[in-house]
């Protein structure tokens, strides 16, 4: 499989193969801008237990948010939903779980096309992808107090480049973190929640797709950023992220202008800190989330304030298994510098920062 290096060292990917090797291993560590690594869930040769498949969607404009999520964890299936309510700084969430689904939810090993759904007798969940097209339906029942969730969206005019990444982790060579995610597609459709009635219009509202496969550790900490919109007439997203998996052979840190990538190096989200962070046990007593982050790279490419609206939290601490997960929807306002040198102005970008802690 052919690779090669990039300005700053960083692998890049740049001809289609095997994710992974016949002892399960990563073939290759890297990136790429188009989905080249091919995943085979029967080729996986560690504890089936550990292997992480997710489709998660996220879809907003000025007013609302709508998160849906399908996810095999191996030893529990869940499904998510999340409504987020920009305008007023509120959010609901709730979830279904399956007990040791152990790939009979059947993810597809493709993030171009195939069907993603579960369905019990609360919530049907689906994302069908085809021909360019992805159609996200749900129905949840009971999903706020007697209130239910119904939403029906069609995604499309994918941006001519994603982010792909194949993370090892160090000294475990069977754990990997293999990832696509597609920022700033068109949006037609909408939701119904009790009496809100939404609907995204094509010219203001974008999604973004988050595909994962993967064996994982048992203990994570990861930071992930994500933003999407219209700027001075060019359609801009934003992937940034550190923390997860053995990173030396790339980052997931790109912006996409118009659907072109342009690769950024090292980030740090400089989430202000409170004074006892390098001993709290959750997040949100290491960090005051709810302040300005400043994002920043180690090239001077990147800076950016970020300005929180809400915090989209979640917290399950059974000891053995916690999940401590802050989704920060805000602001972002700076510049960021393009592979080709201008200077690429953000102002008023609604997206989310992320700090997740998860032990399972």
């Amino acid at each position: 499989m052919r690779v090669e290096k990039n300005a700053r060292g960083e692998t890049r990917i740049v001809e289609p193969g095997p994710l992974l090797d016949d002892e399960g291993k990563l073939a290759v560590a890297g990136y790429a801008t188009q989905p080249l690594l091919r995943y085979d869930r029967s080729k996986v040769a560690a504890n089936p237990l550990r292997l992480k498949e997710w489709d998660y969607y996220l879809v907003y404009d000025a007013d609302f948010a709508l998160a849906l999520t399908i996810a095999d964890l191996g030893y529990v299936g869940m499904v998510s939903a999340s409504v987020v309510d920009l305008r007023n700084a509120t959010f609901v969430t709730t979830s279904e779980l399956a007990v040791l689904p152990l790939g009979r939810m059947r993810l597809p090993h493709s993030s171009d096309r195939g069907v993603t759904a579960f369905s019990n007798n609360r919530v049907t969940m689906g994302f069908t992808v085809a021909d360019g097209l992805r159609h996200l339906s749900v129905e949840f029942e009971r999903f706020n107090g007697d209130e239910t969730l119904t939403a029906e969206m069609v995604l499309d005019k994918e941006p001519a480049d994603s982010m792909n990444i194949a993370t090892p982790w160090e000294g475990r060579p069977k754990a990997f973190y293999y990832n696509r995610k597609i920022p700033a597609m068109r949006v037609m459709g909408g939701f119904n929640l009790g009496p809100i009635d939404h609907t995204f219009e094509p010219t203001t509202a974008h999604g973004l797709l988050d595909w994962g496969r993967g064996v994982w550790t048992y203990d994570n900490m990861w930071y992930w950023s994500a933003a999407q919109g219209k700027l001075d007439g060019h359609v801009f997203g934003m992937n940034l992220g550190y923390g997860f998996g053995d990173t030396s052979a790339a980052s997931e840190n790109m912006v996409f202008v118009d659907g072109i990538a342009h690769k950024l190096g090292r980030v740090d989200f400089g989430i202000p800190k409170k004074p006892c962070w390098d001993t709290a046990r959750m997040v949100g007593d290491a960090y005051d989330l709810m302040k300005p982050w400043r994002f920043t790279d180690d090239e001077g490419r990147l800076d950016l304030v970020f300005t929180p609206i809400l915090d989209r939290c979640d917290l399950m601490d059974f000891k053995a298994v916690v999940t401590d997960q802050h989704q920060v929807f805000g602001r972002f306002d700076g510049t960021v510098v393009l592979d080709d040198g201008s200077v690429f102005d953000v102002r008023q970008l609604i997206g989310f920062a992320e700090a997740v802690h998860n032990k399972y």
